[in-house]
Parts: structure tokens; sequence; C-alpha cells
């Protein structure tokens, strides 16, 4: 457990939320307006990433934490939300209801979405915020959205269980791989088939899950191997973190228009991996916790552990040419494999999470729906 918030930490915080955060966000707002006009980008989606780049740079992961409803709290008050103003549509509230499922790990949860126990397909997702920001209520919306209202839509059942796990820097890795690999051998142990069960996440989560499927193709040193006697159903990857270098033209390209730079990964990567993170000769057990910095052999079995995969980035954003990257490898290694790159125009990290927050169905949503329903119907 983070011990908790002392008197000094609060005063210290309000000194930076009364002083410093209100200038510093006036000034990346307009350089994100002046930006965006130029680059003849939306301007409000641009805005909210200068908003949200002013959290990250300004505040320690302890006060983003203290200043932010816990996972666990956001998705009780989602639930309850939802079901309040659903009454009309029973299909829908009948698979809404708190229901959250604790695993070995007393730190980490499945919390679910959807009807687990009538479930014939389950998404297995990875919130993001740099393991350090707890879920928010748009990566429900967008759950409820893309993945439940796909099932109903097409006659296939589907639940979407959220691993609530223990976030930076309380635990640093390789605790979140761990809980994730419990995860996926409870669902396995419930009685679902690796063909019925989706992966994926988005940014931090993104790389959790790849993380995972690294996992599953050769064992990761401490972590227990999981053995699959058919493939996954599939990986979506969006936004994802791929690697702990920050060399990328896009992070040049895009570090001032996206809501993360190389600073903020930096810094995530410290409360992750701990300050050895900063080194120029990582640790092999760091190595491998990146999937494009280690070894790629391994991504010649990738077809053995998932069907199908959908990876996508926002043009605009710093993390792109990680994205096209491992895309590119996988595809190399494995030339028949099913995997769609979706490369967004207009947009920049992560903006299928700001849909959510919006209760909006986008054009993120719309194209990750789209490769769910040929997933869960066998199209794709």
């Amino acid at each position: 457990m983070n011990p908790p918030f002392t008197t000094a930490e609060k005063v210290l915080l309000l000194i930076r939320l009364l002083f410093f955060t209100p200038w510093t966000l006036f000034i990346y707002i307009l350089r994100a307006l002046a930006i965006s006009l130029y680059r003849g980008l939306p301007l409000w989606p641009f805005v909210q990433c200068a908003f949200i780049k002013v959290i990250l740079r300004t505040f320690t992961g302890r006060q983003i934490q203290y200043l932010s409803p816990s996972t666990r709290t956001t998705y009780t008050s989602w639930v309850r939300q939802k079901v309040s103003k659903v009454h009309s549509d029973q299909p829908l509230q009948a698979r809404l209801r708190v229901d959250i499922e604790p695993l070995g790990d007393e730190r980490c949860s499945l919390l679910w979405v959807g009807n687990r126990r009538k479930a014939q397909k389950v998404v297995l997702f990875f919130h993001g915020g740099g393991y350090v920001t707890p879920l928010r209520p748009g990566h429900l919306e967008w759950c409820r959205r893309t993945y439940i209202n796909s099932g109903l839509e097409n006659g296939v059942e589907t639940a979407v269980a959220v691993l609530e796990y223990t976030l930076c820097p309380e635990a640093q890795y390789p605790i979140q791989l761990r809980q994730a690999v419990e995860a996926l051998t409870h669902l396995l142990d419930s009685g679902f088939h690796p063909g019925d069960i989706i992966v994926g996440g988005d940014s931090s989560g993104g790389h959790l899950a790849a993380q995972l499927v690294s996992h599953l193709c050769e064992a990761i040193p401490l972590i227990p191997p999981i053995k699959l006697d058919e493939p996954l159903a599939g990986m979506f990857l969006v936004s994802p973190r791929l690697s702990n270098k920050t060399t990328d033209e896009s992070f040049v390209r895009n570090a001032w228009v996206d809501m993360i730079s190389a600073e903020t990964v930096a810094k995530s990567n410290i409360y992750y991996m701990g300050l050895s993170a900063v080194t120029d000769r990582p640790a092999e057990s760091q190595v491998v916790a990146f999937p494009i910095d280690r070894d790629l052999a391994y991504m010649r079995r990738i077809p053995a552990v998932v069907r199908t995969a959908y990876i996508t980035a926002g043009k605009e954003e710093v993390l792109c040419d990680q994205a096209l990257r491992y895309a590119c490898e996988v595809q190399q290694a494995n030339p028949r494999f099913t995997l769609q790159m979706d490369l967004q125009e207009q947009m920049a990290h992560d903006f299928i999470l700001l849909e959510g927050q919006n209760e909006t169905t986008g054009r993120c949503m719309v194209a990750m729906k789209k490769w769910f329903q040929g997933v869960i119907t066998g199209t794709s």
C-alpha cells in the first residue's frame, strides 16, 4: 500500500495548482491552437491534449493518484450512473452491474462489464495511463460502445474483464505483467477457451497486452508460463508504448502537439522500471520488458498464440513510429499473419479514449468496432 498523502505533500500540491499550473496550461493551449491551425487539425481534441500534457508534466504520480478517483471507484461510479440512465434499454441494463472478481494477488481484480456468466467472448482489457493514472470513465464507455454493443448487434454475448492492476510507484515491473498473466490464467481456468479471448489496451495498457503476447511466445524469467492449446482470438493495441527509447522521428515531429512527450515517457519509465530505466545499458530483464527492444525472434511465434491483431496510432502522436515498426516487424516475420495497421489522420495519442470521455462514437471507435465484429463473428 502507498503511504498516506502527508500535509507537506498537500501544501506542495496546492502551490503547484495555484501558481504553476494556470500559466503552464495557458502557454500549452496557445501552442496547441497555433500548431493545430498550422497543420489543419481539429482544435478541441488538441486543446484537450494540452490539458492532459500539463497534468502529466506538472504533477508526480502520487499527486495524480491523490487527485484522481481510484480505478475501482471509477468503475463502480460509472456502472451505477449507466444503470440509472438505461431503464428503457433492458438488454443493456441486464449487462450492467457491479461485478468485481478478486484474483489470487490481493492487489488486483477483474472488473466486469457485461455478463461473464453468459459470455461467449471475453475481452481482457488493460487500461492506459503510464502505469500511474487510474482507469478513466472513458475506458469503460469505449468498452461498452465498442465491445459490448458489437456483441449485442451480432448475437454474440460479449463481456469485458478490465484488469485492476497495481499502479506505480506502489508496484514496478514485472508486477503488472505477472498480474496480467494471472488474469489470463484465471479466464482459462474459468472455462473460457483461448479462441474466445481477445486481449488489448491503450498506451501503457497496449504495452502490457503486447508484453503478455511476447511472454506467451517466449516466457520471460520469473513470470509463470502459459501454454495455450489454441491461439487467442485477437489482440488490439491502441497507441502502444513498445520501446524504452524516445529517439524516433515522431517524437521530434509531434512533441509539441501530442499529449505525451519524450519527457513524460521517460518519467513514466522511471516509475515503471526504477531509476535504472535511464541508464545507457539496461539489464536484460528490463530489455525484455519492451516488445521491440528485446530479441525479435519471438515474433515468429505470434501466429501460434494469437489469430489476428489490430494496431492503431495517430499520425500526430509521438509513439506513431513505434507502432509502425512493431506492425512491420510482426508482418515481416509472419507474411501470412492477419494484421491490420490503422494509422489515423489528424489524431494524436489515444484519441479513442477522448471519444469515450466525450461519450461519442467517433472515427476511432467505429474503426475498432469494425475489426472487433470481424473477430467475434469469425469473418476477419
